[in-house]
């Protein structure tokens, strides 16, 4: 998918926000906690907008996060697909369509759908999505079994990715409550991830407290009700969640605390496993270390880790590899190293360029890197014709 942003970036959003509510770079960086001269470099380009910062910003100025983040606008070719899908998710619980003749085809179209998603395909998964969420959904309601029900959870994770991809908040919110429901009659894991995804709505809506509330809670339930290898992949996914949260609170002891646990239930994993369109293992925990040192700006750790990760033969999918760059450019950019950042943009881009488009982290190295170059540049002028930037 090749949207547009709705907005003209996050970093350059707030001076435009700021001034419809008639508030000073004084008053704004006052109530949002954080000092005048960041403010001030994050509005003229010589800072990269962290989603903590954006979150403060946001409830300073009385707004939602993805107000500041700036919501991707859909392409015409991509409305229709849409609009079936939202007609999907609304038949949730009316009578059931015909069910599948052969519904075991379902696991196959289910696999498809999980290796889009973990391409980082948007546009495929989009399309993909309001056929086969129905063809569950009839599924399910005729079979009524848990395995069935745990088809349609796995569908709605996939809407909210997709949803969140693009901070489409009320597509995100309205996925993760029709996928809890959906994970009350479907097994165990599905209960795990459904709240994984829900403190996710938290995350993108720049509710982090609220998110570790979740996130906590559904420790709580995994540790009662999952056993054996369901267990740690359910316990792994929620500590990797709690860790991007804290981070993105500024809250170290807590992320130290998930990460901890993170790490020990990885041991059980040799390696990077996919299993309901996620990734959880040693590779995938270094990944969201690597993201919550740059959160709490600890750019040379996040840079150690990330060489350690380098150093082996990378089990990676790409929509894993594009947020492995985009944080080792956002740690580099911080130690001042421009041209490491710049490459490592380019490695995101050329990994999965429908989700370096339209991610806030991408958009934000690239409108920063633009700006302290000030002068000519043919790697970076190339990448702004792609994102359809002006230098």
């Amino acid at each position: 998918m090749t949207g547009t942003l709705a907005t003209p970036g996050p970093g350059r959003n707030v001076a435009i926000l700021r001034k419809e509510r008639d508030m000073s770079q004084v008053k704004l960086a006052r109530k949002a906690g954080v000092s005048i001269s960041l403010l001030s470099k994050i509005e003229i380009g010589d800072r990269t907008l962290s989603q903590g910062v954006a979150a403060a910003l946001a409830r300073a100025m009385g707004i939602t996060l993805d107000e500041v983040l700036g919501k991707v606008q859909v392409k015409r070719i991509d409305e229709t697909h849409l609009k079936d899908l939202r007609a999907a998710i609304r038949r949730f619980d009316l009578p059931p369509g015909e069910a599948p003749d052969h519904p075991e085809v379902l696991n196959h179209e289910l696999a498809e759908l999980s290796t889009l998603r973990c391409d980082a395909n948007l546009s495929g998964v989009l399309k993909k999505l309001p056929t086969l969420l129905s063809k569950v959904t009839n599924y399910a309601h005729a079979a009524g079994s848990p395995a069935a029900w745990t088809m349609v959870a796995d569908v709605y994770s996939a809407v909210y990715w997709l949803a969140a991809r693009h901070r489409w908040m009320d597509l995100a919110e309205l996925a993760v409550m029709k996928q809890q429901l959906a994970a009350q009659r479907a097994n165990p894991l599905a209960g795990a991830i459904a709240a994984r995804d829900k403190a996710g709505a938290f995350l993108n809506s720049g509710d982090f407290e609220g998110g570790l509330v979740v996130i906590d809670r559904a420790i709580v339930q995994a540790e009662s009700s999952l056993e054996g290898r369901d267990s740690a992949l359910g316990l792994g996914l929620l500590h990797l969640r709690g860790l991007t949260l804290a981070g993105r609170l500024g809250a170290k002891a807590e992320a130290e605390r998930h990460t901890a646990a993170a790490w020990r239930v990885s041991e059980e994993f040799p390696e990077d496993v996919y299993v309901h369109g996620l990734a959880f293992g040693p590779e995938e925990t270094a990944n969201h270390v690597v993201a919550t040192s740059v959160d709490l700006d600890n750019p040379g750790e996040a840079l150690e880790v990330a060489d350690r990760l380098s150093s082996r033969e990378l089990t990676l999918r790409a929509t894993g590899v594009v947020r492995f760059h985009m944080n080792v450019g956002r740690a580099k950019l911080a130690l001042g190293d421009r041209d490491g950042a710049l490459e490592s943009l380019v490695e995101a881009w050329n990994t999965a360029p429908q989700v370096a488009k339209v991610h806030p982290a991408s958009q934000e190295l690239l409108r920063v890197l633009i700006s302290l170059h000030r002068r000519s540049n043919s790697t970076l002028a190339k990448l702004a014709k792609k994102a359809g930037v002006t230098i």
